[in-house]
């Protein structure tokens, strides 16, 4: 029997650990879900990381880069963040807004990590966000579902008047509320509130409508497919 070469041993080396590292990477097929009936996403960012690293974490103060996603829909700090720091990145995969009832595919390739976050700022909320955090991806290849909640930024506080949040076309705000909250009383990220809002077009506590500008937990949900 011929002896096998030291270059063949190396190359059977190489071999085995491009296998392996095949076998650890996961391409994942994500499909996201806006579930409320009038609150709209600002632009994704997903990310496949390690334990090392968090997008937010509920109980501790927003960063600057979750704060500009928070309060005015910008992922490009986040991304940023995330991809220098070794994760892998996908940004704004439904090409813009996410309507109410509307639904984004796409794909992730996550190589070697184990966990998955996203998160996109709410429309209209003063630091609203659909977040998740830390999701531990599944080491077996199938079909998953889970629903993802709001958080609160606690950067800012949740006045829910027109001059204090974004003001896209496609939002009808009204006008003169008095302002529902002065003061931040959390300053660390916590499970929204939700808008509290009113039926008071031109005047009341609140520049948003209460009939449609409400919104219960969970605000989504999300289908992920291990292939």
């Amino acid at each position: 029997m011929k002896k096998p070469t030291q270059l063949g041993l190396i190359m059977t080396s190489v071999a085995l650990t491009l296998g392996s590292g095949a076998i650890n990477a996961k391409e994942l097929e994500i499909t996201i879900t806006n579930a409320t009936k009038g609150i709209y996403f600002t632009p994704l960012i997903v990310a496949a990381h390690g334990s090392d690293l968090q997008m937010f974490r509920a109980g501790d103060a927003a960063t600057p880069e979750l704060e500009a996603m928070a309060e005015g829909g910008d992922i490009s700090g986040l991304s940023s963040l995330i991809g220098n720091a070794g994760g892998e990145v996908v940004e704004n995969p439904a090409a813009g807004i996410l309507n109410p009832g509307i639904a984004t595919t796409f794909t992730i390739n996550t190589g070697s990590h184990k966990y998955l976050s996203l998160s996109a700022m709410l429309l209209p909320t003063n630091d609203g966000f659909v977040g998740l955090d830390s999701w531990k991806i599944p080491s077996k290849s199938g079909t998953y579902q889970t629903t993802l909640l709001s958080y609160d930024a606690g950067t800012e506080a949740n006045d829910e008047l027109a001059s204090s949040m974004p003001n896209p076309p496609f939002i009808t705000f009204g006008s003169g509320g008095s302002g529902v909250e002065t003061t931040v009383s959390n300053d660390k990220v916590h499970i929204h509130p939700g808008n509290l809002g009113d039926s008071d077009a031109t005047g009341g506590i609140s520049d948003l409508d209460s009939s449609s500008h409400r919104w219960l937990n969970p605000v989504a949900t999300m289908t992920v497919v291990v292939k």
